[in-house]
């Protein structure tokens, strides 16, 4: 027989858990929940000990009907992809969802919450990456064959820019620039090809992110309101700060341009240490903790929803005149420093958030001791 919720063994294995818990009885009352579903529903043990299911999920929930149906058969169940809407927060989220009953004797129910959110996330990312990987193998093969010819097209419309007459000037200097444009562009679809190891150190990310700020307020930012809500106490991460910034000053720049016609214009920038997200990595038998949390947000139009999925492609944008591998090349970054990237968007409010892992003791003490020589 299971022991009793309020034993201190039972509920320190469920608070230890990352995955939101609620146990329940046969009238759907709320009688535990553990950390990880407090902070899910925003709302305390006690807060939530006085509400029932109906309360705190959305009217006509399926997980209403998931728990009576265990209540009724006294069986386990599982329904994968439920769409989870509640007024405690404002997003309608996707989780998969697992109620198993306690006991036989006295109806208590056991609801695990396990979102989808950051494994689809994660795993559109990996797609993205497979599709950066296959723009990368074109460019390879093609960017000589193309920038011969382009090399000699310039040339001649410079030629042509000091020979013809002055009315036609522009038009030569037309081919020029577009044909530098060209050049830009696959200079920039090379970079994701380019594969050799990067220069790392333990980095204080708060001292990447103050310089990014630094650079924006004086750039693409002026005028722009910046909020912070850091977390002191962060570890170092493992990376390259030059990379680094341009990861964060490309993030704080697409946020400023979407801010272009907002009233009050504010990015926020946040770090916290969010144990309990791990990816496996093709070469590592170990999954990888991601517990580094660096959230980029702005109250700007938000992200339309039909390219939210396909944000971190090639190719894909909503600017005007824009190439498309900005976001791209963000993720390669991201990636490369063995981290992930995923973008949350609503009107009024979108948040890019990069998880990355600590640097290890060893790299600590490596980079020490490399100062010290």
């Amino acid at each position: 027989m299971m022991p009793d919720i309020d034993d201190m063994a039972t509920a320190s294995v469920l608070q230890a858990l990352p995955q939101p818990i609620i146990v329940c009885d046969d009238k759907r009352s709320v009688l535990f929940a553990n950390y990880a579903a407090e902070a899910f529903f925003g709302a305390s043990m006690s807060v939530l000990a006085r509400q029932s299911l109906d309360d705190l999920m959305a009217f006509g929930s399926p997980i209403i009907s998931l728990v009576d149906t265990v209540i009724q058969r006294r069986a386990p169940m599982t329904e994968y992809r439920v769409r989870i809407g509640s007024s405690r927060f404002g997003d309608e989220r996707i989780a998969d969802v697992f109620a198993s009953p306690i006991s036989e004797a006295d109806g208590r129910i056991a609801i695990l919450i396990q979102e989808r959110t950051m494994a689809d996330k994660i795993d559109r990312q990996m797609v993205s990456r497979g599709a950066a990987r296959s723009v990368t193998g074109l460019a390879s093969m093609l960017a000589h064959e193309i920038k011969n010819p382009l090399s000699g097209i310039r040339g001649a419309a410079q030629l042509l820019e000091q020979s013809v007459a002055s009315e036609e000037v522009p038009l030569a200097r037309l081919i020029r620039e577009e044909t530098d444009r060209i050049v830009d562009l696959i200079d920039r679809v090379e970079i994701f090809g380019d594969d050799r190891p990067m220069e790392r150190e333990p980095i204080n990310i708060h001292v990447v992110l103050e310089r990014v700020k630094l650079l924006a307020h004086n750039g693409v930012a002026r005028g722009i309101t910046f909020g912070e809500e850091y977390d002191p106490s962060l570890p170092p991460v493992y990376g390259n700060r030059d990379q680094l910034i341009q990861i964060f000053l490309n993030l704080v720049k697409n946020a400023s341009e979407a801010l272009e016609r907002t009233k009050n214009p504010e990015i926020r920038l946040s770090t916290a240490f969010r144990p309990g997200i791990r990816i496996s990595v093709t070469g590592v038998s170990e999954r990888i903790s991601l517990p580094l949390e660096i959230i980029i947000e702005d109250n700007g139009p938000g992200v339309p929803p039909d390219i939210l999925p396909f944000l971190f492609d090639p190719f894909v944008t909503t600017k005007t005149n824009g190439s498309g591998l900005g976001l791209a090349l963000v993720a390669k970054i991201v990636g490369d420093h063995g981290g992930v990237i995923d973008c949350d968007s609503r009107p009024g409010r979108t948040r890019f958030r990069i998880l990355l892992p600590v640097a290890s003791a060893n790299q600590v003490n490596e980079s020490e001791e490399e100062l010290a020589q």
